[in-house]
């Protein structure tokens, strides 16, 4: 498959790009600086942009199959750099007729069929004093994913190791058969699995150990 990816330098974003080529997938990796994406390969294509240019966007999603998004606020982003940078890959997989987006966010961000306890609900109390952007910003964009009518899967985790690989994990909802954390290769390998399986089709699953 075409796979286009976003947030590509980041740590889960390079998981997903190494665990994509060895799958054999062809690869368009988006990146602000080209040269902060260390992997040379035949089937990866480097795409340098900013996300909030519509037309960037569009250029790496022009012809693929699918697009995950590991996008973030960084060191020198807006405070809205995942809202604006997910509503211009939707109009440009929409411009494209790309139906599939598999987009990581975290655990923060709510869903129906969550079930809480009282300590993640102390967390995304604590989570709205300390960061209220960065929560903001993820909310923002799954609102827009959620309004789309692309297929998508939101993927939610909680606090990302850089452990191994485990090819193990469990996947559910806050409060609901999760833990406090899982490594970001085993959220890449989720995230591209959820490329082909319908299982969590327009659905925020929470996946940690």
């Amino acid at each position: 498959m075409k796979l286009a990816i976003f947030g590509a330098t980041g740590k889960t974003g390079r998981q997903l790009v190494e665990q994509a080529l060895a799958a054999g997938h062809e690869v368009r990796a988006f990146a602000r600086d080209a040269a902060r994406v260390p992997i040379r390969h035949e089937r990866l294509t480097v795409v340098e942009g900013d996300v909030r240019d519509p037309e960037r966007v569009a250029e790496a999603v022009a012809g693929v199959d699918a697009v995950l998004s590991a996008l973030g606020q960084t060191p020198g982003s807006t405070k809205d750099v995942q809202t604006v940078g997910t509503r211009n890959i939707l109009e440009a997989m929409g411009r494209h007729n790309v139906r599939r987006l598999v987009s990581l966010t975290g655990a923060g961000v709510a869903d129906a069929a969550d079930a809480p306890k009282l300590w993640n609900r102390a967390f995304s109390l604590l989570l709205k004093r300390l960061q209220p952007d960065v929560l903001a910003d993820a909310e923002g964009h799954a609102r827009a994913i959620r309004e789309s009518d692309r297929d998508w899967v939101i993927v939610r985790g909680p606090r990302l190791t850089e452990g191994a690989k485990r090819g193990r994990y469990r996947v559910g909802w806050v409060g609901k058969g999760t833990g406090p954390q899982i490594a970001r290769a085993d959220v890449a390998d989720f995230m591209l699995k959820q490329v082909t399986d319908n299982t969590y089709l327009r659905q925020a699953p929470m996946i940690s150990y």
